[in-house]
C-alpha cells in the first residue's frame, strides 16, 4: 500500500516552520481523537496518521531524510509503520505536545490512560557497501550485540504508583490548589518493577547476547541513509516492544568509477595513434564491462555520456549515466626514431591545431554533461 505524502496528511508546505507543523499536527489530533469520535475506526486511523507523520517532520535528521528519499530514506519504515508503536504509545510519544493544552479534555487526558508500553534502545552500526551492491541491492547479515530479557525473569507491580504508572501531585498556588500528573519515577511510568533477576541479568532483567540479523539492502541507496530493521534493537523490560537497528549506510570506494548522485565518471587513457585513427574500448561499469567506441580524431578531454548506465533512483525514478572522459595520454619518452617523426609531423598542416566553430570550450562541455 502507497504512503502518503507526511505534508499532505497534515495540510504543511515543506517550507513549514516546526511550530506550524506542530500546531497543524494538534488540530488534527483534535479533529480525529477517538474520545471525540467513539467507534470510528476510520477516525483512529487518521488519527495515528497524523502522529506518524508528526514523529517524522518534528525530527530535523528524519525530516531531512524523508525531504531527500521520501519514504524510503526512512528504512520503509518510517514512523509508527512497521514498529510496533500502538495507541498507548502515541499518547506517551506525544503527551508533552496536548498535556499543557488539552489535559484532562479528553476521558481523563492524553497522558494519564494507564502505564505507558516501554520501548528498548535502539542499537546502530554501519555497513559499507560497493557499488555493485548500492545498485542492486543486498542482503547483509551482520552480528550485533542486543539486551534481551532474561528466562525466568519476573516483574510486580510499582508500589509507588500502584500500576498506573504515574504520580499526581498536589500544590498550593496563588491561583488554588492546582494538580499535575507524571510519570512514575520509580518505575518510568510502566507500572512495574523487576521482582526476581536471574543470576548475570542487570536490574530490569536483561542479558546482553551476541545475535546474526539479515539486513535487506534497498536497491539505489547513498551514503548517509539510513535504514530501519523494526525490533531487532535491545528488549525493553516488562511487557514492552523492542527497539530497532538503525542501519547507517557507508560507501566502499570503486578504483575506476567515481559517484557523484546518481551518475559516474570513468577516466579512459587513449594513445595519441587512437585519437587519430579510432578504436574501440572495453571499460568498466557497474555489473558488467561494456565496449564503447572511439571516433577519428577524438580530442582530450572529449566526454562520452552513457544514458541510464549511472545507478539507479532511490525512489524508483529513473537512472543516473555514466560519463567517460577520454583523456589522450602523450609519452614522456621516445626514441630517436620517433622524435624524428614527430619532428616531420610538426612542420605538417594537418598537425596543427585547427579548432572548428563546433569544437565546444570547456565550460560548454561540463554544461552539457550535466544538462
Amino acid at each position: 500500500m502507497t504512503k502518503r505524502d507526511y505534508y499532505e496528511i497534515l495540510g504543511v508546505s515543506k517550507s513549514a516552520s516546526a511550530d506550524e507543523i506542530k500546531k497543524a499536527y494538534r488540530q488534527r489530533a483534535l479533529k480525529y481523537h477517538p474520545d471525540r469520535n467513539p467507534g470510528d475506526k476510520e477516525a483512529e486511523e487518521k488519527f495515528k496518521e497524523a502522529a506518524e507523520a508528526y514523529e517524522v517532520l518534528s525530527d530535523p535528521d528524519k525530516k531531512q531524510r524523508y525531504d531527500q528519499f521520501g519514504h524510503a530514506g526512512l528504512g520503509g519504515a518510517g514512523g509508527f509503520s512497521g514498529g510496533g508503536m500502538n495507541m498507548e504509545d502515541i499518547f506517551s510519544h506525544f503527551g508533552d505536545i496536548f498535556g499543557s493544552h488539552f489535559g484532562g479534555g479528553f476521558g481523563g487526558g492524553f497522558g494519564q490512560r494507564g502505564p505507558r508500553q516501554s520501548k528498548g534502545s535502539d542499537l546502530r552500526i554501519r555497513v559499507k557497501l560497493n557499488l555493485e551492491e548500492m545498485m542492486n541491492g543486498a542482503s547483509k547479515k551482520v552480528k550485533i550485540k542486543r539486551f534481551k530479557r532474561a528466562e525466568g525473569v519476573t516483574y510486580k507491580t510499582c508500589p509507588t504508583c500502584q500500576g498506573s504508572g504515574y504520580q499526581t501531585k498536589i500544590a498550593n498556588t496563588i491561583l488554588g490548589r492546582m494538580q499535575t500528573t507524571t510519570p512514575c519515577s520509580n518505575c518510568q511510568g510502566n507500572g512495574k518493577i523487576a521482582d526476581h533477576i536471574p543470576p548475570g541479568a542487570n536490574n530490569q532483567g536483561l542479558n546482553k547476547v551476541e545475535e546474526t540479523v539479515e539486513i535487506k539492502i534497498p536497491a539505489g541507496v547513498r551514503e548517509g541513509i539510513q535504514l530501519q530493521v523494526s525490533g531487532k534493537g535491545n528488549d525493553a523490560p516488562f511487557d514492552g516492544i523492542p527497539g530497532d537497528l538503525l542501519v547507517l549506510i557507508d560507501e566502499e570506494e570503486d578504483k575506476d568509477l567515481k559517484r557523484d548522485g546518481n551518475n559516474l565518471h570513468y577516466d579512459l587513457y587513449i594513445s595519441i595513434p587512437e585519437a587519430i585513427l579510432g578504436t574501440t574500448k572495453e571499460i568498466p561499469a557497474v555489473n558488467n564491462k561494456m565496449r564503447i567506441k572511439i571516433e577519428k580524431g577524438t580530442q582530450s578531454g572529449k566526454v562520452l555520456r552513457l544514458k541510464g548506465q549511472g545507478l539507479p533512483s532511490l525512489n524508483s525514478y529513473g537512472s543516473g549515466d555514466l560519463f567517460v572522459h577520454v583523456n589522450v595520454w602523450t609519452p614522456d619518452k621516445l626514441s630517436k626514431e620517433q622524435e624524428n617523426m614527430f619532428e616531420k609531423l610538426m612542420k605538417d598542416e594537418n598537425f596543427k591545431p585547427h579548432p572548428s566553430k563546433n569544437e565546444k570550450s570547456f565550460f560548454e562541455k561540463v554544461k552539457e554533461m550535466f544538462s
